[in-house]
C-alpha cells in the first residue's frame, strides 16, 4: 500500500496592498509559520536520510510573490518587529504579574534568530529552496491555475485556459519544469454540461489535458467514496479545515461509504474525446479526519500552542490549547517540549492507522491525504514537526509498511484502467459550489462574468497592436486578480469582508479601465495607468503569450 501526503500552498496577492492586518503581514506570516520551518524540517531529514516523497503545490500567484525582492524586503522587516517584540516583552510581562511567562520569550528568540538566519542562507529565496529539493528527487512540486480561480463558474473558456496556462508556464519558469499535476483550486470540479442552462461546456478535466496535466485531487463525495466533509466557516482569511466525524470506522456513514466507490485507488477521469487521460487521485476522509477535525483531530491536543490567544503589541504566542472548552482566559503557559512529544506521539499513531487503512484495502491501493500547506504551522503550530515525525516513522516500519510515495510515482508504477465520472461540486461547505457562489456573492459573479466578456472580446484586435500590447497585458493580469477564489470565500464566511470586497472591487475597476481605454483607442493614458498598475501587481512576466495560447483554444 502506497501513501500520498499531498500539501497545496496558495495565497492571494497581497504585496504592495498593505502591510497589517491583511497585507503582506499574512504572506510574511505564511513564511515564518510553515514555509520556513517546513524547509527546515525537509533540510533536517535530508541530511539523515530520511526520505521525504511529499507532494507539494505553490500557486503561481504565491511563488510569485515568494519569489518578488519586494516580499525579502517585507520579511525582513517582519522579522525584526517580531524580535524587537522579544526584546519588549520581558520587563512588561513582569510587570504585569506574568512572569512566569518570560521563559517562552527566549524560545521564541531563539526560533526566530534561527528561521531568519535560514531565510538569509538561501538568500532569501524560499522558491529555489524547494526548487532544489525537486531536483535532488525528494519531492514533486505541482502546479495549479493562476490566481487561484475557481475554474467552474468562470464564464468564458477562454478564462479557464488561460489560469491553467499561466499556471503552467509560471510553473514552468520559476520551478523549471512543467508541472504534471494540478491542484485545482478549491478541489471544484463540474463535468461536461450545460452551462447556465444555455450552451454546453466541456468538463474541467479536458482543460487540463490540454494545458498538459496529467492528475489532479478530488474530494471523495466527488468520486461518490464517501459524503461532503465540509469546511470550517469561522476559520479567517481563505483557510480551509475539514470535520470529517461522519467518517469515524463504527458510523453508519462509514458502512455506506465502504459499500460506495473505494477512495483507495486512483481513477482515470471519463471526459469526450480527452487524450491523453487525466487521473484523479481521490482524498481519503478517515486519514483526513485525524488532522481536519475540530473534535478528533490532532491540532486540538491540549499541550499545542493556541492559535488564538496573542500577546500585544508583537504578536506573540504564549499560551497553550489547555482543553477543548477552556477560554481564552484560562489558557495555561505553553511548554515546548512537551508539545514536541506530543507531536512525536501524533505522528506515530497516524502511521498506525494508514497501516490499519492499508489492510483493508486493495492490493496495489493508495491512500491519498492532502492537505492546505499553511495548516502545519500557522495553524497548528507543531504541525511540520508532526510531518516530520511521520516520515521518519514510515521509515521505520519496514518493508511491511505503508510506502511513502509521490503523486506522480504512484502513477507510473500503477496506470489507473477503471474510468470515473465524478460529480460536480468541491471540497467547501456543503461539498458544491455554495461557498463561493451564494446570496452574499452572486454580486461579485455578475460583475466577473461581464469583465470576461468585455476583455476576451476586445483581445484579439489589440493583440496585434504593439502599442496596445503592455495595456491589454496589465487588464489580462487586473483580471486574474480579480478571479481568485479567495475573495468570495472570504465574503461568505464573513470575516473581513470589506478587505474582500475592497479588493475584487478594485481589480475589477482597473481591469475595466483599461479594456475600456483599449476599446477607444485611447492608448497614451492607458499606457501610464498600466504601467502604474504593473509596478502595483507585478507578476505573471509573459502573460500576453498565455492570453493568445486561451484565445486559440
Amino acid at each position: 500500500m502506497e501513501f500520498v501526503l499531498a500539501l497545496h500552498s496558495h495565497l492571494p496577492y497581497v504585496l504592495n496592498h498593505g502591510r497589517w492586518p491583511h497585507g503582506s503581514d499574512w504572506l510574511c506570516e505564511a513564511a515564518l509559520d510553515t514555509y520556513l520551518p517546513l524547509l527546515e524540517r525537509l533540510e533536517e531529514l535530508a541530511a539523515e536520510g530520511t526520505p521525504t516523497p511529499l507532494t507539494i503545490g505553490f500557486t503561481p500567484v504565491l511563488a510569485n510573490q515568494l519569489a518578488s525582492p519586494a516580499f525579502a524586503r517585507e520579511m525582513e522587516t517582519f522579522f525584526t518587529q517580531r524580535l524587537a517584540a522579544c526584546d519588549e516583552a520581558p520587563a512588561a510581562l513582569t510587570a504585569s504579574g506574568d512572569g512566569a511567562l518570560v521563559p517562552l520569550v527566549d524560545f521564541w528568540r531563539s526560533r526566530l534568530s534561527r528561521l531568519q538566519a535560514l531565510f538569509r542562507r538561501i538568500d532569501a529565496d524560499l522558491v529555489s529552496a524547494f526548487r532544489r529539493f525537486q531536483e535532488q528527487g525528494r519531492l514533486e512540486i505541482i502546479g495549479s491555475a493562476a490566481t487561484h480561480g475557481y475554474l467552474p463558474l468562470l464564464g468564458r473558456d477562454e478564462s479557464i485556459r488561460l489560469q491553467l496556462a499561466v499556471g503552467r508556464e509560471e510553473h514552468r519558469r520559476l520551478f523549471g519544469v512543467a508541472p504534471v499535476g494540478c491542484w485545482l483550486p478549491e478541489c471544484a470540479y463540474r463535468p461536461r454540461g450545460k452551462w447556465r442552462g444555455k450552451k454546453v461546456r466541456r468538463g474541467i478535466e479536458q482543460y487540463l489535458a490540454d494545458a498538459g496535466f496529467r492528475y489532479f485531487f478530488t474530494d471523495a463525495h466527488l468520486a461518490h467514496a464517501g459524503s461532503p466533509l465540509g469546511a470550517y466557516g469561522e476559520i479567517p482569511l481563505g483557510a480551509e479545515r475539514f470535520d470529517a466525524e461522519r467518517h469515524d470506522p463504527g458510523s453508519p456513514a462509514a458502512g455506506r461509504m465502504r459499500a460506495a466507490r473505494s477512495p483507495y485507488r486512483a481513477y482515470r477521469v471519463s471526459g469526450r474525446g480527452v487524450r491523453p487521460s487525466v487521473a484523479a487521485l481521490v482524498r481519503d476522509p478517515r486519514s483526513s479526519m485525524q488532522i481536519w477535525s475540530r473534535h478528533q483531530g490532532y491540532p486540538g491536543d491540549e499541550w499545542y500552542l493556541e492559535f488564538h490567544k496573542i500577546r500585544w503589541p508583537g504578536g506573540l504566542k504564549l499560551w497553550r490549547v489547555s482543553g477543548a472548552n477552556v477560554d481564552l482566559g484560562g489558557k495555561r503557559a505553553y511548554e515546548p517540549p512537551v508539545a514536541h512529544e506530543r507531536a512525536r506521539g501524533h505522528a506515530s499513531h497516524f502511521v498506525h492507522l494508514l497501516q490499519t487503512l492499508a489492510q483493508q484495502a486493495d492490493r496495489g491501493g493508495i491512500i491519498v491525504a492532502p492537505f492546505d500547506t499553511e495548516l502545519f504551522g500557522h495553524w497548528w503550530f507543531e504541525g511540520a514537526d508532526f510531518l516530520a515525525a511521520t516520515y521518519r516513522a514510515l521509515r521505520d516500519s519496514g518493508k511491511d509498511g505503508v510506502r511513502a510515495v509521490t503523486a506522480s510515482q504512484h502513477l507510473e508504477a500503477h496506470a489507473p484502467g477503471t474510468a470515473l465520472q465524478l460529480a460536480e461540486g468541491s471540497w467547501g461547505a456543503n461539498g458544491d459550489h455554495s461557498m463561493w457562489l451564494n446570496d452574499r456573492t452572486a454580486w461579485t459573479w455578475e460583475r466577473l462574468w461581464r469583465l470576461e466578456d468585455a476583455f476576451w472580446d476586445v483581445a484579439p484586435a489589440v493583440l496585434a497592436s504593439p502599442s496596445a500590447r503592455p495595456v491589454l497585458a496589465q487588464a489580462a493580469r487586473e483580471l486574474l486578480l480579480a478571479q481568485a477564489s479567495d475573495w468570495q470565500f472570504i465574503i461568505s464566511t464573513g470575516a473581513v469582508v470589506d478587505y474582500a470586497e475592497r479588493r475584487f472591487t478594485l481589480h475589477c475597476d482597473d481591469a475595466e479601465r483599461l479594456i475600456k481605454a483599449l476599446s477607444g483607442g485611447e492608448l497614451e493614458g492607458a499606457g501610464r495607468l498600466a504601467a502604474e498598475l504593473a509596478r502595483r501587481d507585478d507578476l505573471f512576466p509573459d502573460v500576453l503569450a498565455q492570453v493568445e495560447e486561451a484565445l486559440q483554444g
